[in-house]
């Protein structure tokens, strides 16, 4: 610990639990407070309803979750299939051109989601590769903006499995194919569950380049959120939110078991 005195830990832990209170668990109780409003015009809000929960499973709201879970599944588990694809190509070049090629996989992670979100509107909105007003240009944009974060999940997965493990089926005549299947690939797969599990959490919220590029019927949660807000319609907004932090936090629960359940292993 940086701070060694009994009494500087104990003002350290109290200013972190104040901060965490403010500036997390405040705005979240905030809006599930407003979720179950009927009116809010003062201090706190006036009235209690579960009227905003029916709307947010029912109509344009429910067709934004299913749109998200389509879009979040489909863009992770082929981000993932990417990133595992080219961690393990990557792994059999010389440490140079590892460097190089993982800086260009990470590159996306560093440019803003709008410029994303604008370079491929540009890129596939005329002549043959035109996917604008489809659900493909969606599912690119988040592939694009996940796929660096599965990359880097399963290239640390790989750097913990000993080279050694894959000689000895070598050396007892196993093929590359049989290797990779009943070797690697089981001791990755809690790397690999963790970058789903995280990628699937970043898709499920992305909202810049989805903002610019999603065609009509293909509204995700938070750009429902987002429209529902800036109408005015707080209340709709707020459980729309509650639903998509309990749904984030319930794949990822489930996703984190079957990780640990396969570490163990």
């Amino acid at each position: 610990m940086l701070i060694w005195s009994k009494k500087g830990r104990a003002t350290a832990t109290i200013i972190a639990i104040s901060l965490f209170g403010l500036l997390f668990l405040l705005p979240l109780v905030m809006i599930l407070m407003s979720s179950f409003s009927r009116q809010w015009n003062g201090i706190l809000p006036s009235g209690f309803t579960f009227e905003h929960f029916v709307n947010a499973f029912s109509g344009p709201a429910w067709d934004a979750i299913l749109s998200s879970l389509v879009v979040g599944f489909s863009a992770s588990l082929f981000a993932l299939f990417c990133g595992l694809w080219a961690a393990l190509a990557l792994r059999r070049h010389s440490g140079k051109i590892q460097k190089w090629l993982s800086i260009a996989f990470y590159l996306p992670s560093a440019i803003p989601s709008v410029s994303i979100g604008l370079g491929i509107l540009v890129a596939f909105s005329q002549g043959y590769l035109q996917m604008n007003g489809t659900f493909w240009i969606v599912f690119s944009a988040h592939f694009v903006l996940i796929s660096a974060f599965t990359f880097s999940n399963v290239s640390t997965g790989l750097t913990r499995i000993s080279p050694d493990i894959e000689n000895v089926a070598f050396s007892l005549g196993a093929s590359p194919w049989y290797r990779l299947c009943h070797v690697t690939l089981p001791l990755l797969m809690p790397w690999m569950i963790s970058a789903l599990a995280l990628s699937l959490s970043l898709s499920l919220g992305e909202l810049g380049a989805t903002m610019m590029l999603y065609p009509p019927g293909w509204a995700t949660l938070p750009v429902s959120i987002f429209s529902l807000t800036d109408r005015g319609n707080i209340a709709d907004g707020s459980a729309l939110t509650i639903v998509l932090v309990s749904i984030t936090l319930l794949l990822m629960m489930k996703l984190e078991k079957v990780a640990k359940r396969l570490g163990q292993k």
